[in-house]
């Protein structure tokens, strides 16, 4: 990784924000497959296979697929989107290409490492593929994708809150899987509905074969589902917990035991999870002693980059610099990595940091 520029350089020459934060090199934790298709390929995707859909307008299929002006902020609203992509991995080539492409949009916005979730049930099941095969092409276009865009990714298998039926056949790829860059399993989908309860036993076997675990929990459901999911499944990190806010002793606990939140401001505005951004959580809890981190989620869906969430931090939640660096070394020391692997990254992020005087200076924050 290249030496970085100064960063004082760049806030006094350009006062550009943007341009500072893009400089800032970056970790996303949080970030699904599904979630980070481009547009553009959507549409190319549709019109080569006649993928069934109500258009193949660019401009048509954008509202179907992604959060626009006049949406409602809702949170089943934001989960339906989903529901539509999952026709758009009609091959092979397909699945490749939206894997290499995500990967390539996460080194473009100056990422260094990446945790991208994907689920193989929604990859495979409208197509009728085995949920190895689709498993397989996504860690051959990782593979391919990382080295050539020089970032270091590790993959995630996610489970559906909504289909258990499939648990235990997708803990098993992912652990047989774990020598090719599977890390972690993931639990994720409608909290409100559907309990974390009949997956805890999957998850705490797969964990005693060595793979890590995050569980969404507490993004729109009850605090309480934290507690569900260290308890229970065994989560070393939680996806989003927003709703920890409303109760004292989940924040304690969240503290105590140093369980790392992987927090998304504009996909936590979007599912109207929050009424503005000058209400997240995100800063207080960090200023509680929680180890939060800072994360796109789905960035197509929510139209954004790591970049827009760094700037939604700053001026919208009113995180000062300094405190994003301290996300930022968060992120590094809660990878999913082997120790030795896991210091690299974190001493390669420290010594980025040190060599500039990112934290150091604070462009004024406009809350709103």
């Amino acid at each position: 990784m290249e030496q970085a520029c100064s960063i004082s350089w760049i806030v006094e020459k350009q006062r550009d924000l943007r341009t500072v934060l893009f400089n800032l090199p970056k970790i996303d934790l949080h970030r699904h497959l599904e979630g980070s298709l481009r547009l553009s390929t959507l549409a190319e995707i549709a019109q080569e296979h006649a993928v069934d859909l109500p258009t193949w307008s660019l401009d048509e299929l954008r509202p179907l697929v992604q959060v626009v002006d006049g949406d409602a902020y809702d949170f089943q609203g934001f989960l339906n989107k989903f529901k539509l992509l999952r026709r758009f991995y009609s091959s092979r080539e397909a699945v490749l290409r939206v894997t290499s492409e995500a990967i390539a949009d996460a080194a473009a916005d100056n990422v260094r490492y990446l945790e991208l979730r994907f689920n193989p049930v929604a990859l495979g099941h409208n197509q009728g593929f085995s949920f190895e095969d689709v498993t397989d092409w996504v860690i051959e276009a990782t593979n391919e994708a990382q080295r050539k865009h020089g970032i270091q990714v590790r993959l995630i298998v996610q489970i559906g809150r909504h289909e258990p039926q499939y648990a235990h056949r997708l803990a098993e790829i992912a652990v047989s899987r774990q020598q090719q860059g599977i890390v972690a399993l993931d639990l994720a989908g409608d909290e409100i509905t559907y309990s974390a309860a009949k997956f805890s036993k999957v998850f705490q076997w797969a964990k005693s074969q060595g793979l890590h675990i995050t569980v969404h929990a507490a993004e729109a459901g009850p605090p309480t589902n934290i507690v569900e999911a260290i308890r229970d499944l065994g989560a070393e990190r939680i996806g989003h917990g927003v709703q920890a806010r409303r109760n004292d002793k989940i924040i304690e606990l969240l503290r105590s035991e140093r369980v790392t939140l992987e927090m998304c401001p504009t996909s936590n505005l979007q599912t109207g999870l929050i009424p503005r951004f000058s209400q997240h959580p995100l800063f207080a809890f960090h200023q509680l002693g929680i180890p939060v981190t800072i994360n796109t989620d789905d960035p197509s869906i929510s139209n954004t980059t790591l970049t827009d969430e760094f700037l939604v931090a700053n001026r919208g939640i009113g995180v000062p610099f300094r405190a994003l660096r301290q996300m930022t070394l968060n992120a590094a020391e809660a990878a999913f990595l082997p120790d030795p692997d896991k210091k690299v990254l974190c001493d390669w992020f420290k010594n980025w940091f040190d060599k500039t005087t990112f934290g150091k200076i604070q462009p004024a924050a406009n809350n709103s």
